[in-house]
This record gives structure tokens, sequence and C-alpha cells, in this order.
């Protein structure tokens, strides 16, 4: 594994059709150890830290089945409609002074149109003209038109997960494809926005599947790889599924470092499986977290986290 990321630290890159069983079988110590020295070797010692609001919620219209605020399942999730302009600022104007690097606004349902995007196009116009935070956006399948009209109002780094592999996302979601994804990506792209995409763990996928959406990001040159250990939510039909251990999350992030050299790998959810905070991550190539309130699950204090990097040796 030491051989392997200094050949990746040199400028190898791998790629589908080469041998990865290496990375599944691999000592986990040895595999986190490599997979931090490319951490390093790339990103030194420097850590992102994003928060995101849950700017409309509840009633998806979507079926993944991960879901907590799709409209096909059972799950208590909070419902309501997009949140107003002053209210998004001043939890952005928190956010940014609390350390937080990028700040995104998440909304449930398929897309954005009609007066909803103007609506939601004037939010972001007012975060960039009071902020100095880094602005991304995450709200479904778009158009090109909208695309542009994001990034002229200051959204400079589109969301948009992939979720899983390509064989396994029709297990997950049937109300859009995977190919949805990949257009949804090279459209922001063509609008001139970063791409951060990623997916969850712990969904019943193989561990060929995950090699196969990291292989997939790398080949989507995408900046920024959120990853998430499914937290099975009640009244969701993955809500029965075993948690992952601490082993199969660390060793995700190590492979997704081997794979992905050059991309922030972000821990989204799964990080209160740790009873530290998930302080061996760090150790294991990840260089970036989702922190402060989450989606539908419980959320990360920023200040608890800044200090936990800190004793850690990351600067912010």
């Amino acid at each position: 594994m030491k051989a392997l990321a200094n050949e990746i630290i040199n400028g190898r890159r791998l790629r589908r059709g080469d041998d990865l069983q290496a990375l599944l079988a691999a000592d986990p110590d040895e595999l986190c150890a490599g997979a931090d020295a490319i951490r390093q070797a790339f990103f030194q010692n420097r850590v992102g830290l994003c928060t995101i609001v849950n700017g409309r919620s509840g009633r998806c219209g979507e079926d993944c089945k991960f879901c907590a605020q799709s409209a096909h399942h059972t799950a208590n999730c909070e419902v309501y409609e997009l949140l107003d302009g002053q209210t998004v600022l001043a939890d952005c104007k928190k956010r940014e002074e609390a350390g937080v690097h990028r700040y995104s606004i998440v909304t449930a349902g398929r897309t954005v149109q009609g007066e909803e995007l103007d609506k939601l196009v004037g939010i972001y116009r007012l975060l960039h003209e009071n902020c100095r935070i880094g602005l991304c956006a995450s709200h479904g399948l778009l158009t090109a038109e909208a695309f542009g009209r994001l990034r002229e109002a200051g959204v400079t780094r589109y969301h948009c997960n992939i979720e899983t592999s390509r064989r396994y996302f029709p297990f997950i979601c049937t109300t859009h494809t995977f190919d949805d994804k990949l257009r949804e990506i090279a459209l922001a792209k063509e609008a001139g926005l970063e791409i951060c995409s990623g997916g969850i763990v712990g969904m019943g996928e193989t561990w060929e599947d995950r090699i196969d959406m990291a292989l997939c990001l790398s080949e989507l040159s995408v900046c920024s790889i959120p990853l998430n250990a499914l937290i099975p939510l009640p009244g969701t039909p993955l809500g029965d599924r075993p948690r992952l251990t601490e082993e199969e999350i660390l060793r995700t992030v190590a492979l997704f470092r081997y794979l992905n050299p050059e991309a922030e790998i972000r821990m989204a959810a799964g990080r209160s499986y740790f009873p530290d905070g998930g302080r061996r991550l760090f150790r294991a190539g990840l260089n970036a977290i989702l922190t402060g309130d989450m989606l539908t699950t419980v959320g990360n204090n920023t200040a608890q986290d800044k200090e936990m990097l800190a004793s850690l040796g990351f600067r912010f």
C-alpha cells in the first residue's frame, strides 16, 4: 500500500481495468496509512468545512429509498416551503462567523422552477452580496438556463450525488435515472460550476459497487466527494438495514482517496458512528467534512469539530 500510494503521489492514476482487489484485501492500517500519505501530498493539512441548510423540506415526489423526505415513505419529516431570504441570510452569516468555508441551500423535490426558482436566485444573490463564504447549491434536476442563473447569482459549485454505482442505482431510485444525474453534472459544468458529487454506502451494495462509484467520480473529475454512511431511518425502505462498522467506513474512505487523490473527500452522514467524532477518518484520507445541521439526521457542532481537527494538526 505504501508503494502504491507513492506511485499515485508521483502521478499514477488507477483506472477501470486495473486490478483493484488490493484495496479490498489490504491490511486496514496499511491501507489507511497509504491514503493518509496521499492526502498529505495533495492537501497538506488543509481541511474543508461546509454547511447546508434545508431550504425546502418534505413531500418530495422522488422515491429514493434512503430518504425521509420522500412522499413515498412514512418517515417522520418536517414539511415546509422555501425559506425566506432573510432567514437564510442570518443562518449563512452565523456559519461564516463560525469559520465554515462553503454554504449550500438544499431543496427537497425533483427540481426548482418558475417563481420558486426566481426566489431562490434572489436568495443566492442576497448571500453573495452580504457574505464572503463560498456558495453551493443542491436543487435536483435543473435546466441549463437555471444553472446559468445560479452562476450569475454567485453560486460557484453544484451538488448532485450519483448515490451509488450505475448497476445498483435502479435498486435505490426509480423516479429518475443514473443518466439523469450524469446529464445534470454535465449541464452544471457547462455553466461554469464546480461539481460536488458523492453518494451513500451501506444500502446493500457490494464493495465492487463502491469501487465503481469511486471510479465514476474520478472520470467525472469532481472536486468534492461527500460520502455518507447510511443512517437507517424508520419509515424508509432501508430502515432495517444494519449499520456499517467503523472498519467498513474507514476502508471506504481510504479506497476513495486512492481512486480520487486530488478531490476533497468529505464525510457527511455517518461520523456519528464513531464515538469520538471520527478522528480515525482523518488518518484514512479524509480532508473535508459537512458540519453543523444536516438534512434529516443530527448534525455536528462546528466549534467541537474545529477543536478536534486542530488537535489533529489540521488548519483552516
